[in-house]
């Protein structure tokens, strides 16, 4: 390492000297080092748009479809016999259930035994018969003649019947329960060919009778295999929990009013907020804005979506523009929702809404075209922001590339700067040794002249 003799020689504070020079050399550094961070900033900006806009799509992509907009809801009298699900092609009206009774799968329970394990049943056939099927031969010899054997024997047989053990807390506590697999099929167990054993063989007792759910709607019985009818009503779902006798619930199926609301609000919202985000970052004045201010590719977005939400969709139906259904545009370029008149579009022309949002046939409502525009702006192949996104990365990896080589170069200039400082240090250094030296044999002179005087 070259000694730093920072002055002593020549009085001059070197290290000063040398780190302005630096400074000044630094400049296009500070340069690169500002445009890298403006990059990066702008790139953080055009995230946050993305943003906006992804937001923007997943708020409006239940309104392309004419079965979301066309929502329906139901309302109880009372909760305690069955629960209701309507579908967009549900008929609205007013509708009296009874549930009669509910679907129920056979139940047959054996008598009690000692032991589940033990090979004490006799061994031949065991004939199990379910509803009007034919009976299933079931094979009993001294490998399966256990309770837990037949249990086994019956569940791999596949004759539409589940058997299961239970224990009851007896003396003989085990028990075996077949269950139908399907409701209102009577299940025989015939045992009779099994001989040999000590156990007694099984004999069954029923404890629940398969039936079918029964229920009146508006007077007319409606039978069902599952608890769960979605014919009973077009486009309702009825899920049944309890049943009473005599006990009408009433059933009302409505556009879901909110729901809808909620869907066009979301439109709404997610369009503010991308035209708010292109407003705030440009100004009219060029005065002040965001650091996207003046980008072409935010603007054309912005008004882009400007002309769909004022554009008219050709469709058959009443309703051609969003204004028609209380969408208007204010002065800062957003757009306000008008509930009164939405309520009044939703309760007197629900499929017009429809046709002017999600479309009518091979028209693209106007959702679905903002939707198709969105997909195409944020598309993460060849979207806006994907496009800006390399051109920007594509800038910072060049920075960064003339950062390293400029640190390269300043690193070897500051060493240059300091060789040659050093080097002008000791030449004043060993020039100022001469002339002490000089100056002292010129006195030795004149001393030695002076004592010849």
């Amino acid at each position: 390492m070259a000694l730093n003799f920072g002055g002593l020689a020549t009085g001059l504070d070197t290290n000063a000297i040398v780190n302005e020079l630096m400074q000044l050399e630094r400049r296009p550094l500070t340069r690169l080092q500002t445009d890298k961070s403006w990059n990066n900033s702008r790139l953080a900006a055009l995230d946050k748009f993305n943003s906006k806009l992804e937001g923007f799509l997943s708020k409006i992509e239940d309104l392309d479809s004419s079965a979301d907009l066309q929502a329906r809801k139901t309302t109880l009298s009372s909760k305690d016999f069955f629960s209701a699900s309507a579908e967009s092609a549900a008929l609205r009206g007013n509708y009296q259930v009874e549930v009669v009774s509910l679907a129920q799968v056979e139940k047959e329970v054996s008598q009690g035994y000692a032991d589940k394990t033990a090979g004490d049943f006799g061994t031949g056939k065991i004939l199990l018969t379910v509803g009007d099927a034919d009976p299933f031969e079931i094979t009993i010899n001294a490998e399966n003649n256990s309770l837990e054997g037949i249990m086994q024997a019956i569940n791999t047989a596949g004759a539409g019947v589940s058997a299961a053990l239970i224990n009851d807390g007896t003396v003989n506590p085990h028990r075996l329960v077949l269950t139908a697999d399907e409701v209102a099929q009577a299940v025989t167990f015939d045992s009779s060919g099994l001989t040999g054993g000590t156990y007694a063989n099984p004999t069954f007792t029923q404890t629940q009778t398969g039936q079918q759910a029964h229920i009146r709607v508006d007077g007319i019985d409606i039978y069902s295999s599952a608890n769960s009818i979605e014919e009973a009503i077009p486009g309702v779902t009825l899920n049944l929990t309890k049943a009473e006798l005599g006990t009408n619930t009433s059933l009302t199926v409505d556009s879901d009013e909110a729901a809808i609301k909620k869907k066009v609000q979301a439109f709404v919202s997610g369009y503010n907020e991308v035209v708010s985000f292109v407003t705030q970052q440009s100004s009219i004045d060029g005065s002040s804005g965001g650091i996207l201010r003046g980008d072409s590719g935010l603007n054309s977005i912005k008004r882009h979506l400007q002309n769909m939400l004022v554009s008219a969709v050709d469709n058959d139906g009443s309703l051609k523009t969003l204004s028609q259904l209380g969408i208007e545009t204010q002065r800062d370029g957003t757009v306000k929702l008008d509930d009164e008149t939405l309520t009044k579009v939703i309760d007197e022309n629900l499929d017009g809404l429809a046709g002017l949002l999600a479309g009518d046939g091979e028209i693209k409502g106007i959702a679905t075209q903002v939707k198709d525009y969105l997909e195409s702006v944020t598309h993460t192949t060849d979207g806006f922001y994907t496009g800006r996104k390399q051109s920007i990365d594509s800038n910072i990896k060049r920075i960064d590339k003339s950062i390293e080589q400029i640190n390269v170069r300043l690193e070897q200039r500051e060493k240059s700067l300091r060789d040659q400082f050093n080097a002008l240090e000791q030449l004043v250094s060993g020039m100022n040794a001469q002339s002490t030296f000089l100056s002292q044999q010129m006195t030795m002179l004149n001393n030695m002249w002076s004592q010849k005087q």
